[in-house]
């Protein structure tokens, strides 16, 4: 039996299904000023193709090795949305991405994003893209694409999701961690600037219970909004550490402090028969720590495999380069402690003394 049409009814198109391709094409061309602001030396491209093309040759690589990582922002993207502040939310994609090249001695070369929403508010993705391009700025890298995904009945009004992606490169003999990690070596930490973008979803329960709104004044601030300190975006470390790496070529190994914190992030560069040992009284944590802990009646050990706790990102360094790695670090304004040194272990753990400190 032939279905008949109802020529009465209006011809639908892809705006009637919530798709505005006209939003997505002027997107595109209201960003391109600030993709061309991170071109650098093998990204020369013009955004809008089919992919992004990157000329390694370009970069003055002898032996390369590429090194690829992608990751997203979490939870931290409610607060984002729940307040109205996306300016900084790209910075954080990046940042979670490049300083996770960064261990392995590589030099971020260029990144890609994913953006997806229920409907295309051209406004809010422009200030994402905006915070990306800053990112990629300060990573040093290039913004060569990306995709701006709008999916009708995905997502909730307001809602949206990000992606990045990023490639970076590290000649073969400088890959990081090295072979020669052993006891003895000297565990310097970075200061981080805050929760950076893990443990969010705890983050987000905490303020619930504290009755707190998101313009309030932070309690452990006493200037700046509840929302605005919880934003701070997540601190990016690649040209401190490529430039103290590039000055003193003393780095054996890199841990980034993402989710699971020191106790799960530390051991992932660690060799076998070596472990680490933390005194967790040698830094000083940001006040928000302490607020998410009291307020939550978070345990100790919870909040240290949670969160990053002042630490962003954590070096090896043999005792003798000790000074030359702190003194190249705090000429780049960095927060740097020593925090501990590597032990002889039969399994690669994180051992912590002064346990007091978290309670």
């Amino acid at each position: 039996m032939t279905e008949q049409k109802d020529h009465n009814k209006k011809p639908l198109s892809y705006a009637d299904a919530g798709v505005d391709i006209d939003a997505g094409n002027a997107l595109v061309g209201a960003i391109k000023p600030l993709i061309a602001a991170t071109m650098r030396s093998g990204a020369d491209g013009e955004i809008g193709g089919f992919g992004g093309v990157f000329d390694l040759k370009a970069t003055g690589y002898k032996d390369p090795l590429l090194i690829a990582a992608n990751d997203g922002v979490g939870t931290k993207l409610k607060i984002a949305i729940d307040t109205g502040r996306h300016n900084t939310i790209g910075i954080d994609l990046v940042a979670m991405c490049v300083n996770d090249l960064i261990v392995q001695g590589a030099e971020p070369l260029f990144f890609l994003d994913y953006f997806a929403t229920g409907k295309l508010d051209n406004g809010v993705a422009e200030q994402v893209i905006a915070g990306i391009a800053r990112g990629c700025s300060m990573a040093g890298c290039a913004l060569i694409g990306g995709e701006t995904a709008e999916m009708p009945g995905m997502y909730a009004d307001g809602d949206y999701d990000l992606g990045g992606f990023s490639v970076g490169a590290v000649e073969r003999d400088e890959l990081l961690p090295r072979k020669d990690l052993q006891a003895g070596d000297v565990l310097l930490a970075l200061g981080s600037d805050g929760v950076h973008s893990n443990g969010y979803s705890l983050v987000r329960r905490v303020v619930e219970r504290s009755g707190l709104d998101w313009n309030a004044t932070a309690p452990f601030d006493g200037h700046a909004a509840l929302g605005d300190e919880l934003l701070e975006p997540t601190r990016i470390y690649v040209k401190s550490v490529l430039n103290t790496q590039k000055q003193t070529g003393a780095i054996k190994a890199l841990a980034h402090i993402t989710g699971g914190g020191l106790p799960e992030n530390l051991p992932r560069v660690l060799p076998e028969g070596v472990g680490a040992e933390i005194d967790l009284g040698s830094w000083v944590p940001q006040p928000v720590f302490g607020w998410l802990k009291d307020v939550g009646g978070i345990d100790g050990f919870e909040m240290l495999r949670t969160f990053n706790c002042g630490v962003g990102m954590v070096l090896v360094v043999s005792q003798d380069d000790e000074a030359a790695v702190i003194k190249a670090l705090k000429g780049m304004d960095e927060k740097v402690w020593r925090i501990g040194q590597l032990t002889a272990s039969n399994e690669k753990s994180v051992d912590f003394l002064n346990n007091t400190v978290w309670g």
